[in-house]
């Protein structure tokens, strides 16, 4: 699992296999808020019994070991047009090979200027992808399937911008129906061109997230806080046979830390191959390849 780097430049090339992992969420913003909301801390204690430490400030070294540790040649980074993350912008400017950002905060019921936003920071920061979660806001009265995502849809499309939506039941105690992946069925007919992918898994509803992938040639799953031994077998034959292609590592770091979820990714009874399309090669194809990210990095190395 050894790092591959430019002689020349010494940064990661994300158009080659340059280590075997891309991780597709992690999130450094918990240590900005000073208190956290009652159903975070509630997601923390109950749900994923994690440590304090879990909602700390985050060291860039200490980070960037536990990567290199694990192989990670880039991590994703959640950030927030609403509130932007102070500390994801300056990892990604002081580390632009290493880290790119995944964007959420899009205001949907008054979305023009949020949309605007959204073009202008993806023209000047790294952004991965868009993200929205359908139970996080509205009072989880919005499916995916409402008219009111379609001009962030649409956005997305024209930029040619990766969009990422939570499916499954979420952790904290708020109205998880409006992200069962079965409402994506009709986003994917009206907007075949938009890259999507499920996030934070599918349960209860994984064998709908399986004939969904194989149904649209667009869309993805992103396992995300999900430890890997637990990953149900029905996704893992999935893997093995037809979705080689389309299921995507991610760990939620801190919620759940790389040097836990990688070794148990690397434990999975999966082929070699299927295993570095699923810790590499899909989220390099899905997120990178293409849309000029590398790049960034080697232009901000040489300011």
């Amino acid at each position: 699992m050894g790092e591959k780097r430019s002689d020349t430049t010494g940064v990661f090339d994300v158009t080659t296999k340059a280590s075997q992992v891309i991780d597709c969420l992690a999130n450094v913003h918990f240590g900005e808020t000073e208190k956290q909301p009652t159903w975070m801390l509630k997601v923390r204690d109950d749900y994923f019994k994690g440590p304090e430490s879990m909602f700390a400030p985050v060291d860039l070294a200490e980070l960037l070991d536990e990567m290199d540790e694990q192989g990670v040649a880039k991590a994703i980074l959640m950030d927030n047009l609403a509130k932007p993350s102070v500390t994801a912008r300056k990892f990604v400017e002081a580390k632009p090979e290493r880290f790119a950002l995944a964007m959420g905060g899009v205001n949907l019921l008054r979305p023009m200027p949020s949309l605007r936003e959204l073009a202008a920071v993806v023209t000047d920061l790294p952004v991965a992808y868009a993200v929205v979660g359908p139970s996080f806001w509205g009072d989880g009265q919005f499916p995916p399937s409402d008219a009111v995502y379609y001009p962030l849809y649409t956005k997305c499309a024209e930029l040619e911008l990766p969009l990422c939506i939570n499916t499954g039941i979420p952790g904290p105690p708020i109205p998880g129906e409006v992200q069962n992946p079965i409402h994506l069925d009709r986003v994917c007919v009206r907007f075949p061109e938009l890259k999507l992918c499920m996030i934070h898994g599918a349960d209860p509803w994984w064998d709908i997230a399986i004939r969904l992938m194989i149904k649209y040639q667009n869309l993805r799953l992103m396992t995300s806080a999900w430890s890997p031994k637990r990953l149900p077998e029905n996704l893992l034959h999935y893997m093995r046979t037809r979705g080689s292609n389309k299921v995507i590592y991610a760990s939620d770091w801190p919620v759940l830390k790389m040097r836990r979820v990688i070794p148990e990714a690397l434990a999975l009874n999966l082929p070699a191959d299927v295993l570095d399309n699923y810790l590499y090669n899909n989220a390099n194809e899905f997120f990178f390849v293409g849309r000029g990210l590398e790049e960034y990095g080697m232009q901000q190395r040489e300011h």
